[in-house]
């Protein structure tokens, strides 16, 4: 090596934010390393690299003793002091052994040292990027599809979109433009892996945050989500501006808003719902579009009884429970809902059904257990 070698790691030190100091010790070890296997010593070596210059000196070290067992290894006191009277018991003499040919096997271990740092060096910068994005949307094209899990690739790197993760009913093809919600960032031998999610509630949210301003600009804050993906996905939203209506913002003129997200989404529903910290208002509000006629909050915690119309019952249960089950998750409290005729009728009612919330349900917010007093088929 020589003094151009070390201004190419000093560029690199400013380009690539190494260390040149850690890059040449990187590079004096696999030269010891090197040397050993090409010259099939076992001797005490070591490597040292001029940190100005970048000449190469290998050196063979002698602890000196006073009884020598091993010739390669110690040197006797007696001979080191006819060396230098200076040494002691316990000292090391260093003899440069550097071979001729030394300069072509350091040229080439002290490349791939280089070549191995710049890579690691690219996946720590990767790393730090993309670890400080979790929660954020990103757009990508979608590389390859192996096993139905999606490798989307996001200019510097590629990222992961595991089948548990797609929204059922979506398909895409290779090429094919794609918005993602980063869930994940791994550190991995082969660099960093990021998980990506199509299904997270997080997706809705940060759509929301890039397609309405007052989010934006925080006038309008988002309160809570319950998603169901592929199907229908509850959003609270809260002002303290009594001149800003948050579920107007949320909607935009005409609907365009909250449509264009729709088609984000590939046609899923989305409710908008005033969010309150008055619970039997919040609770009327989240099971929308149902109309509430009274909500009894119970004894216990974060339990309460709702009465709708009789014909308002299938519209607040929703199509197999999910208007009451995403509703429960979105406000945190277990619903009891019941007809008018239910509650305060006199005849027998039909027998509960009780709907647990997925435990895998990945949100930000409370689950909440369901129970329906069901006395007539759903609808949507």
């Amino acid at each position: 090596m020589n003094k151009e070698f070390i201004t190419a790691i000093e560029d690199l030190e400013k380009e690539k934010g190494m260390s040149k100091d850690l890059l040449i010790e990187a590079i004096e070890s696999a030269l010891v390393s090197a040397y050993k296997k090409n010259y099939g010593t076992s001797q005490n070596v070591r490597v040292n690299v001029d940190r100005e210059a970048g000449d190469i000196e290998v050196l063979m070290g002698r602890d000196v003793v006073e009884e020598v067992e091993d010739e390669l290894l110690q040197i006797s006191l007696e001979e080191a002091r006819e060396l230098d009277p200076r040494f002691e018991v316990g000292d090391v003499i260093e003899y440069q052994v550097t071979p001729r040919d030394f300069g072509r096997i350091a040229a080439q271990t002290a490349k791939q040292v280089v070549v191995q740092k710049i890579r690691e060096a690219e996946r720590g910068i990767i790393f730090d990027d993309y670890i400080n994005r979790q929660g954020e949307i990103v757009t990508g094209t979608v590389q390859r599809i192996s096993n139905e899990t999606i490798f989307v690739n996001m200019g510097k790197t590629e990222g992961i979109l595991a089948v548990q993760e797609q929204v059922p009913g979506e398909k895409y093809s290779v090429n094919s433009r794609i918005k993602v919600y980063i869930m994940d960032v791994r550190r991995a031998n082969k660099g960093p892996q990021i998980f990506l999610s199509r299904s997270h509630p997080g997706l809705v949210k940060r759509l929301f945050e890039l397609e309405v301003p007052e989010i934006q600009d925080h006038s309008v804050e988002i309160m809570s989500i319950a998603r169901e993906a592929g199907s229908r996905t509850k959003i609270a939203v809260y002002t303290e501006d009594e001149n800003i209506d948050p579920v107007g913002a949320c909607v935009g003129t005409r609907g365009t808003r909250v449509q264009n997200i729709v088609d984000e989404l590939n046609g899923e529903k989305i409710d908008i719902i005033t969010w309150s910290d008055d619970p039997e208002i919040l609770i009327s509000n989240v099971l929308s579009p149902a109309k509430v006629e009274k909500v009894i909050i119970g004894d216990e915690e974060k339990n309460a009884t709702v009465i709708v119309p009789d014909y308002q019952l299938s519209l607040a249960i929703g199509k197999e429970g999910q208007n009451v089950r995403l509703a429960a998750k979105l406000c945190g409290w277990k619903i009891d809902i019941k007809s008018h005729t239910q509650y305060f009728g006199s005849g027998e009612t039909d027998e509960s059904e009780i709907y647990e919330p997925d435990e895998d349900y990945d949100n930000d917010y409370d689950e909440t257990d369901v129970v329906i007093h069901e006395t007539e088929e759903t609808e949507e």
